[in-house]
């Protein structure tokens, strides 16, 4: 059914959702993009599924947007640039609003939109050798689908630190900054899932869902307005010189002409 990710549900009702394109680190294609978005609402609908474990497979979590992906909407007309932001703010959504406890599991590395994907997470363990970043404004973009939900987990104080000046950091400094509710050796990963998925089973999952949607509606407002403006703020930035700079200078294996780091 999909090709980009797997989706997997045991007896009990934990669904295991896989970003599954290990090649390029999980980095997220317009297909994934799609298929993400059907099993979301797949998810949702389905009344057998207790929890959902959102996690990557090879070495790395999420790498973030496909680079191609990008590319292509900087040679793309105005309304296909906004249609393709769209549909990357509407499956953040639907994964954030997904009425199931969302319970991350982060190996390897997790950059830009991959920072998003955890942020959207109820609860998101990392192993300890997990590497993070909001990488864009090295490419000359912005964090700006992904910002509600990185901006409500780690509160704009904390964002400050590492939303704009494309800095890796560690899972220790992500933990710090509420990214991840803790790190675990890399073999004790499942186990640690395991651990926040048992308490679920034996609560009314009703109530988990209608508990889920009281906390997101007395947080940060994440709204149709506030989603938008992302929208809008993406499509901007993806029609800059910065940008066409940025990702061309990637393809092309050298630095952007603003990078100045010896």
């Amino acid at each position: 059914m999909y090709d980009t990710i797997t989706l997997n549900t045991d007896t009990r009702g934990v669904a295991t959702l896989t970003l599954n394109r290990p090649e390029k680190h999980n980095a997220m294609s317009a297909q994934m993009i799609s298929e993400l978005t059907q099993a979301a609402a797949q998810l949702a609908d389905d009344a057998a599924v207790r929890v959902v474990v959102l996690t990557g497979s090879g070495k790395s979590f999420c790498a973030g947007g496909d680079l191609g992906w990008m590319r292509a909407q900087m040679a793309a007309d105005p309304d296909t640039r906004f249609a393709e932001a769209r549909k990357l703010a509407e499956m953040l959504n639907l994964l954030n609003t997904l009425p199931k406890p969302l319970i991350g599991a982060l190996q390897g590395n997790a950059f830009g939109g991959g920072v998003g994907m955890a942020a959207v997470c109820d609860v998101a363990i990392g192993v300890n050798s997990l590497k993070m970043g909001l990488t864009e404004t090295r490419l000359g973009l912005i964090p700006a689908t992904i910002g509600p939900y990185v901006i409500a987990r780690m509160g704009e104080a904390r964002a400050r630190r590492v939303f704009m000046s494309a800095r890796l950091f560690d899972a220790a400094e992500a933990v710090d900054l509420g990214l991840l509710a803790r790190t675990v050796p890399a073999d004790a990963l499942a186990e640690a899932v395991e651990a926040e998925v048992l308490p679920y089973l034996s609560c009314a999952p009703g109530a988990v869902a209608s508990a889920k949607e009281l906390v997101q509606s007395l947080g940060p407002r994440v709204d149709d307005a506030v989603i938008d403006h992302t929208i809008g703020q993406l499509v901007t930035r993806w029609e800059t010189d910065e940008a066409r700079e940025g990702i061309t200078a990637f393809f092309d294996k050298r630095k952007p002409v603003w990078n100045k780091q010896v």
